[in-house]
């Protein structure tokens, strides 16, 4: 009877079957699993799969979020590694990396994670060869520079999550000094996610209206001094944080969330990843966080914004930095 209501169209093509959206976290320290759980919530991933040394840790882990699968959309989460997912892989999402020591230099440092890096990337280019790869692990932007050295994937398909959470915080904190939504409010930090990043205060604009040219309640014609003060607890949050907690954790897992679905459902949003330079800004073979269009292809493109003098110094001091540990890695 209820199959008479209504006349198949002889001539309508069938629709082609959707593709599971299938994804890796490689690392279940406090960042991979504020990852895994955010992604899990906001339903990113059709299989998902969790990788780690610590196995007994990533069982215990999926255990626990397999117990609340019930709340929420389906996933196919499981304990394994990028062997086990299949050629098909969208994302592999990196947060694996050592902890510094006490007394440790930073090279030495890096040195320590180049070589957990290139025993994780081998795995990756040979199980996920068109995978986008996205890096976690700080410092963020010479992992995502060894990432593409290693591995020879496309710069298109390597980003890491370069300075996305500064740049929300940065929103967040004009936000709340102006009394406005942050959705409303339009302002970037470039550069190294780190110390030398910068804040692009010639660009940013409160829905449409330059930053620096309104007569802001709160903040009096944008004077220096409060922006200034803004920027500085932007980029000390992470030891501000670390100080009272001992690490940071849910905000850069909404972040990498944020370009996840960036990348899965193909939005071509705007996000300050990092990702290497070829000519932008004047800096060639070098990875930094400019605002760039992430979609399921990756990074097709970069926004050129109009800096200011004092704004392009800051940004090639900043790749002068990383450039200078760079070369002294051995990749």
């Amino acid at each position: 009877m209820l199959d008479k209501i209504f006349t198949p169209n002889p001539y309508a093509e069938k629709p082609a079957p959707l593709r599971p959206r299938k994804g890796v976290i490689i690392g279940v320290g406090q960042v991979g699993m504020a990852c895994a759980y955010s992604m899990l919530i906001q339903d990113c991933f059709d299989e998902l799969i969790l990788q780690d040394i610590a196995t007994d840790k990533v069982e215990g882990e999926v255990m626990d979020l397999r117990h609340g699968m019930p709340f929420i959309e389906p996933t196919d989460l499981k304990m394994g590694t990028v062997a086990d997912v299949g050629q098909n892989a969208d994302v592999v999402i990196i947060t694996a990396g050592a902890a510094q020591k006490e007394g440790e230099t930073r090279l030495h440092l890096l040195e320590r994670n180049v070589a957990i890096f290139r025993r994780i990337l081998e795995d990756v280019a040979v199980y996920c060869p068109s995978a986008l790869i996205l890096v976690v692990s700080n410092p963020v932007d010479i992992m995502t520079y060894v990432t593409l050295k290693i591995t020879n994937f496309p710069p298109s398909r390597v980003i890491g999550s370069g300075t996305v959470l500064d740049s929300g915080r940065l929103r967040s904190l004009l936000s709340t000094q102006l009394h406005v939504d942050a959705r409303n409010v339009h302002a970037y930090i470039i550069g190294e996610h780190g110390d030398s990043e910068l804040a692009v205060w010639s660009s940013a604009n409160i829905g449409g209206a330059r930053l620096l040219e309104g007569d802001w309640q709160d903040l009096s014609a944008a004077d220096q001094e409060s922006l200034t003060e803004i920027f500085l607890q932007v980029k000390n949050a992470a030891y501000e944080i670390i100080k009272r907690k001992g690490y940071t954790s849910y905000a850069i897992g909404l972040a990498t969330t944020d370009i996840v679905k960036a990348i899965l459902r193909s939005q071509e949003r705007i996000l300050t990843i990092s990702t290497l330079l070829d000519g932008q800004y004047g800096l060639k073979d070098v990875c930094l966080s400019i605002p760039s269009v992430v979609n399921e292809k990756g990074v097709i493109k970069t926004l050129n914004l109009a800096l200011s003098p004092r704004e392009m110094e800051q940004l090639h001091n900043s790749a002068k930095i990383m450039r200078d540990l760079i070369d002294q890695l051995k990749i």
